[in-house]
């Protein structure tokens, strides 16, 4: 029975994630058509002098590293809150200017200062996440509603805290956070995409935080009966997503050695529930898979890549973006799937000849 059990996780999951990896397919099967060069990989120089791997596939995974991190707390947002937090962008940019801000506070950028930098950057954006929490799980506000203040407003914020100034970053160690490590030709923000994803995958496996989640976003009161906290998981789901806020902010703040208020994280917000819809999460809540989510954001940094190989106007590339992630999400959707079960069963029945006649 238990061998029964573990085989349905392992079958559920699967097809939870059939949607991502035939869409990633489709994608890859297509610009292996179109030009098999599109998956070279070679070994150039940089500016400094050290080795890095180039190529579209490395561009892929290193350009969808904050879009992936910030996928994988807005899973944890919607499978408890049946919502999405569209201020992460907003909160994102408040982050790389605390960040900035305690960085130029000292006369010397070292390791220590760094990472103090990083924990002011994620205490401060754990503090307006959690606003975002509140919002949601005490006073009941639906998510979108809710983290529209923070949207609206956020860049004001950044704005308020540097001025019209755009602070510059000039140290080693900030170009190898958003760059390589000398020595390393691995682009360094595909390492906390790992690093992210295998701290989650951890908290999973140690606590129960993936049973509550799913169950309060199931059922709420169901939960509350069983002794679960709903405030507690979704205010919970809410601090995770302020870290990964956190470092996608100082990934993207690192990368451009500056804060650009008006380019940092903008837009990710929309990519990065369009990645949990693509992973094959609910965005009404309850079950989800983190993995699903993290291949939503390389499909849509795959989509992307390609339409700029095929030399697509990158004015037109969202009008081409809508068009396919349409046809993903309608063809995820339950109403499709409900449909090709019962097509498939109705094959079956007619192909396959009826049971115990030889």
């Amino acid at each position: 029975m238990k061998q029964k059990t573990r085989a349905d996780k392992r079958k559920g999951a699967l097809g939870q994630l059939m949607i991502p990896l035939i869409a990633l397919g489709i994608l890859l099967l297509f610009n292996l058509i179109r030009d098999p060069r599109f998956y070279a990989i070679s070994v150039a120089t940089n500016n400094s002098g050290n080795p890095v791997l180039t190529g579209n596939l490395i561009s892929i995974i290193d350009s969808a590293s904050e879009l992936a991190i910030i996928a994988m707390g807005m899973t944890l947002v919607t499978a408890a809150c049946g919502g999405q937090d569209i201020s992460v962008g907003a909160v994102g940019t408040i982050s790389g200017t605390i960040f900035v801000k305690v960085l130029k506070a000292f006369p010397a950028i070292n390791i220590g200062t760094v990472l103090l930098a990083a924990l002011a950057c994620c205490l401060v954006t754990i503090l307006f996440m959690s606003f975002n929490g509140t919002l949601v799980s005490v006073f009941r506000i639906q998510p979108m509603i809710a983290t529209l203040i923070l949207f609206s407003c956020g860049r004001s914020i950044a704005y308020w805290i540097v001025g019209s100034a755009t602070p510059q970053i000039d140290s080693p160690i900030i170009s190898a956070m958003g760059m390589t490590i000398p020595g390393i030709p691995i682009p360094t923000p595909v390492f906390g995409v790992l690093l992210v994803g295998l701290l989650l995958a951890a908290v999973f496996r140690f606590t129960t935080l993936r049973l509550y989640t799913e169950t309060v976003g199931v059922n709420e009161g169901a939960a509350r009966l069983n002794g679960i906290n709903p405030v507690l998981v979704k205010m919970g789901s809410f601090v995770i997503l302020g870290i990964c806020v956190a470092a996608a902010g100082i990934i993207g703040t690192s990368r451009m050695g500056q804060v650009s208020l008006k380019t940092l994280l903008v837009d990710i917000e929309m990519d990065a529930i369009l990645a949990v819809a693509i992973g094959g999460n609910s965005l009404g809540g309850g079950r989800f898979r983190i993995i699903g989510s993290v291949l939503g954001a390389y499909i849509i940094q795959m989509l992307t890549t390609t339409l700029l190989a095929m030399r697509v106007d990158p004015v037109d590339i969202k009008a081409y973006k809508a068009v396919v992630i349409i046809v993903i999400v309608v063809a995820g959707s339950p109403v499709v799937k409900r449909e090709l079960v019962r097509l498939w069963s109705l094959l079956r029945q007619r192909v396959l000849p009826a049971k115990g006649v030889k």
